[in-house]
Order: C-alpha cells, then sequence, then structure tokens
C-alpha cells in the first residue's frame, strides 16, 4: 500500500513508538523516507529501533523520551523546542500511545489507575496537541492521526479507564477535526485497527491465540497512506482497518 519515498523530507511524530503499531508505523514512516521522531518512555526500546532504522538506510529518527503518565507542561514544551529546533516543522503527527489499566466495574474501579489511564491516553493528547499543532501548521501540508478502539465505539462492560478514555480520545478528534475542516494544509483523521497483535492487546485477552490476531507490520500501511500525499484531500476521516 506505501510507496517508498513517499513521504522523503517530511517529519513525522509518533507517540507509542517503542512497541506495537507505534513501532510498525515508525519503520514503515522511516522506510518511506521520513525522518521520525520516536516517542515513548523506554529508552533501551528506542535506541534498538533506531539502530534498526539506520542500518536499513533510512533517515535517522530523533529520539524523544517522554513519560506521558508523568510529564509536565514543560516537559511538552521541550518537545516543541526540540523539534522547532531540529526540523522547523512538523508534517505529521501519529497518537498512538495507550495505557490499558485494569478491567473491572465502574463501581469497584480503583480511582488512581483511572486518573493514570486518563493521563496516558486522553490528557496527554491534549497537551501535546497545545504545544505541537503550531508546528504542523507551519508545515506545508501536515497530517493528524488518532488511534482508536473498538473499546471506545460503544459501551462495554468493565472496560473502565481504558473504554472511557477511548470515548474521549474519539471527541477529541471530532472535535479538532470540526476546527480544521476548512485548514486546507493541516489534516485530521483517526484509524481503527482489529485486533493486533500487540502488548495491550494480550494483556487484556491473556487467553488469545496470537494466530488469530493482525500483525502490526499489516496495520501499518494505512496509517503511511494518511501521512502521505496521497491523502491530501482526507479529512475528518475515521477509517476502519479491516481484519484481512
Amino acid at each position: 500500500m506505501s510507496t517508498t519515498g513517499e513521504l522523503a523530507g517530511k517529519t513525522v511524530l509518533i507517540t507509542g513508538a517503542s512497541r506495537g503499531i507505534g513501532q510498525a508505523v515508525a519503520m514503515a514512516a522511516a522506510a518511506a523516507g521520513a525522518t521520525t521522531i520516536l516517542c515513548a518512555r523506554d529508552v533501551p526500546a528506542l535506541e534498538r529501533i533506531a539502530d534498526t532504522i539506520e542500518a536499513a538506510g533510512s533517515p535517522a529518527p530523533i529520539l524523544a523520551p517522554v513519560n506521558l503518565e508523568a510529564a509536565s507542561l514543560a516537559d511538552y514544551g521541550e518537545l516543541a523546542e526540540l523539534i522547532a529546533s531540529r526540523c522547523g516543522c512538523l508534517d505529521g503527527l501519529v497518537f498512538n500511545a495507550a495505557a490499558l489499566g485494569e478491567l473491572a466495574p465502574l463501581a469497584t474501579y480503583d480511582p488512581v489507575t483511572w486518573a493514570r489511564v486518563f493521563q496516558v491516553n486522553v490528557h496527554s493528547v491534549f497537551l501535546m496537541l497545545q504545544v505541537l499543532l503550531p508546528l504542523t501548521v507551519a508545515a506545508p501540508s501536515a497530517s493528524v492521526l488518532f488511534t482508536l478502539a473498538a473499546e471506545g465505539m460503544g459501551g462495554k462492560p468493565h472496560w473502565g479507564a481504558y473504554g472511557a478514555s477511548k470515548f474521549a480520545l474519539r471527541g477529541v478528534f471530532e472535535m479538532l477535526a470540526a476546527e480544521h475542516i476548512n485548514t486546507h494544509h493541516l489534516r485530521i483523521n483517526a484509524l481503527l485497527p482489529p485486533p493486533t497483535r500487540t502488548r495491550l492487546r494480550q494483556a487484556a485477552y491473556p487467553a488469545e491465540h496470537p494466530g488469530s490476531l493482525a500483525d502490526p507490520d499489516r496495520i501499518a500501511p494505512y496509517f503511511i497512506e494518511l501521512l502521505s500525499p496521497r491523502s491530501a484531500e482526507a479529512r475528518g476521516r475515521l477509517v476502519s482497518i479491516p481484519a484481512a
């Protein structure tokens, strides 16, 4: 689906880039020629991915170690300053990081876990948008992507903070898309992956056979298409990625 070199000269930031879908998107974006900004808290994992990307001959990534659960306003400001100084603008922004929390009824859900999940899944997105949107607006053509979840598309019992936060994230996506529907050089879209072989999925469904799940590498090209010039007219789309 993706074309080698179609992101050449572009700068793309991916949150949750240390594993799963985020890692796959980072690798695919780099293979398509983008300078990737790898954002996650696992520094050794980011360094390994960066080494793999460089060994493949793709542009050297920029590492942005950020703990989204604990990051301060100053931390987000420093991230924006890093990107501005190194890149000048931001052509792509992929919100992919997510925390699962616990699967429990609302009546007994742990309040601290609830706050932590919302901090990663929603609040960090809001705070990052406020400092990074000016960098996307400064780009000739920029794409912001949200990774949504089936658990946030309809109420499901016992999904607690994860389900509620994904509902909220969908709302953030829809509001942002509506606010920028006439910003012709900035497009806002979202993707809904099928059940995918990730650590979060394994934690939620420990008895599930991995062979029944989509591989993150098969999911990544859908992100690359929405990041690329091929989707220059896409505005406010929610793309459901097929299971096979």
